[in-house]
């Protein structure tokens, strides 16, 4: 073993530890071949196909799942933020063109420019959003009402589904063209909370700070 570089120690170790193991597991009476003796063989395969392969998906990986989508948009849809203006303005989102090709890069496209619109409305109401996460920039927002508690719930509940596809959470189909679907209006509605053009729908218990004349208002 003096040829072997370090890695491949490793991984030799690793594959004989993970097949003594299993070996034991199997030579007790008792223990028959089942889910777990099947894992360790797997994990003593692992080292020597990392080359081949590009991930492993195991039982409970992260995926985001077009129910998760639904739910996630419903409450955006509930909190006032799919309301269309009376003359929309139309925005031709560069992230929408790669949607066919790369979900995951337009999903995470989505992500920013929800983003980029609530430091936006922050800077506009004098709120610091230098360096700030999404989470701060909410919470603010929805201490100085210029968001709703729902409003803010639900956008918080949309952006951790796409951060998942941001990092590489593997996307039903479905589910990205889903949020995709929902992203012009939501972005639009945000843009009018930063600079008000037309009449908006709002879903709370208290009337938002930032409401006008004409404006819809929903109590709980």
């Amino acid at each position: 073993m003096a040829h072997l570089s370090q890695l491949q120690k490793l991984k030799l170790a690793i594959t004989v530890g993970a097949l003594v193991v299993a070996a034991v597991h199997v030579i007790w009476p008792k223990l028959a071949i089942d889910a777990i003796t099947l894992g360790l063989v797997v994990v003593a395969l692992l080292p020597w196909l990392a080359p081949l392969v590009k991930s492993v998906e195991l039982p409970g990986g992260l995926k985001v799942e077009l129910q998760e989508v639904k739910d996630a948009a419903g409450k955006v849809r509930n909190a006032g933020l799919l309301e269309p203006s009376a003359n929309p303005e139309r925005i031709e989102h560069t992230f929408l063109q790669v949607a066919q090709r790369d979900p995951n890069l337009a999903l995470a496209g989505f992500r920013i420019e929800i983003e980029r619109r609530l430091v936006a409305l922050c800077e506009r109401n004098g709120i610091s959003a230098k360096n700030r996460g999404l989470g701060y920039l909410l919470r603010a927002l929805s201490e100085k009402n210029l968001l709703t508690p729902e409003q803010s719930s639900a956008i918080a509940d949309l952006a951790s589904l796409l951060d998942s596809a941001t990092h590489g959470a593997s996307v039903d189909p479905a589910a990205a063209q889903w949020a995709l679907d929902i992203a012009p209006e939501l972005l639009e509605s945000l843009s009018r909370l930063i600079s008000p053009t037309g009449p908006k729908t709002f879903v709370g218990a208290q009337q938002p700070r930032f409401a006008h004349e004409g404006d819809f208002w929903v109590q709980e």
